[in-house]
């Protein structure tokens, strides 16, 4: 397929969001698209900013706020990437999601900071649903007791789960996995989908996909 010109590969997401949406019942504007501009250029990105796409996924503090900083007020920005402890800081003054809630000492830090800044992120807990040990989440068995804990012990309200399915299984299993445990917990938002696969997660109940090549391209990759 030949690549879409300038904001023309992003109409064709939002389009196809919309059916998938309909196909599965369900309201497309219950389906936010997160545009995952991560390493991309400026060039690629404005486009899809002119076209009225306003909520765009980042994966590091300090790359975001290069790129975001003068334009703050115009957009939500969501964290999607790992969060170190010591970003912490910046990321709770700089984004107004942090969807990679998954640890403890994370927890607490964000929880402090949080009082510090008297500003509170939309927190999502990351689920490791393959319990792959290269990648970064919670493990499916530890989830319960984790979101307990984020509310108990640390006085932190998430509201969704995120996941990444393992790149060699078929992703509907875990996204089916993701939202029983949303479910079961009370929690209403699943930000769960990527280019490859964002029409089987609205098919699962997601609220947010997050698509960056679909929209943007492939990324050039870093000299």
């Amino acid at each position: 397929m030949a690549e879409l010109p300038d904001a023309a590969a992003y109409a064709d997401v939002v389009a196809r969001i919309a059916r998938a949406a309909q196909a599965a019942g369900r309201d497309p504007a219950d389906v936010t698209l997160v545009a995952v501009s991560k390493q991309q250029p400026w060039e690629a990105v404005a486009p899809v900013l002119a076209a009225g796409q306003r909520v765009f996924g980042e994966n590091r503090v300090q790359e975001a706020m290069a790129r975001w900083a003068e334009r703050r007020g115009e957009i939500e920005l969501r964290l999607i990437g790992p969060l170190q402890t010591n970003k912490a800081r910046e990321a709770v003054a700089f984004f107004d999601v942090i969807e990679t809630l998954d640890r403890e000492k994370l927890a607490r830090v964000l929880a402090d900071e949080a009082q510090k800044q008297g500003r509170t992120p939309r927190l999502y807990i990351q689920v490791n649903t393959g319990e792959e040990p290269q990648k970064a989440g919670v493990v499916p068995p530890e989830a319960d007791a984790f979101i307990a804990a984020c509310r108990a012990t640390y006085g932190l309200e998430p509201e969704g789960l995120m996941c990444i399915p393992p790149e060699a299984e078929p992703p509907g299993p875990h996204f089916a996995l993701l939202a029983k445990i949303a479910a079961r917990n009370g929690l209403a938002k699943l930000s769960m989908g990527m280019s490859g696969d964002f029409e089987t997660a609205i098919r699962f109940g997601a609220t947010s996909v997050r698509v960056g090549s679909a929209v943007f391209g492939a990324r050039t990759p870093r000299a």
